[in-house]
């Protein structure tokens, strides 16, 4: 990463990475983890390398990216799944044993698993 010696330096750097996101979420797959500090407890690290592991194995071209808390505390770890033109589909109580199914279902064969599903967001 480059050495920030001003504000607008983290601003530019800031919109780059808003404008990778974009068009990784216009073109492909983004899956978002829970990283804060209750997603951490919860084992979201576990999940997020089990999700890089499912991803290199299955050679599957995917943005993986973390968020912070979204204040669903005891649903975590929680992953979203946004998919070029889908909507964005979050899964509660990710654990690592659930992500080849996740992979599998989800993202290979664009079928939400209706029973960990917790919520939807509608493509803007």
């Amino acid at each position: 990463m480059p050495k920030l010696n001003h504000v607008e330096d983290l601003l530019r750097l800031q919109e780059q990475k808003r404008q990778a996101l974009k068009v990784a979420a216009d073109t492909g797959t983004v899956i978002y983890i829970g990283m804060g500090t209750c997603g951490i407890a919860a084992g979201a690290r576990e999940t997020m390398a089990a999700i890089q592991e499912e991803l290199a194995k299955r050679k599957i071209q995917a943005k993986v990216g973390i968020v912070g808390c979204i204040g669903m505390c005891v649903k975590e770890p929680l992953v979203d799944i946004q998919q070029a033109g889908k909507p964005r589909i979050t899964y509660a109580n990710v654990l690592p044993e659930m992500v080849p199914r996740l992979i599998e279902e989800h993202v290979m064969n664009a079928k939400p698993i209706r029973e960990w599903v917790i919520g939807r967001m509608p493509n803007p």
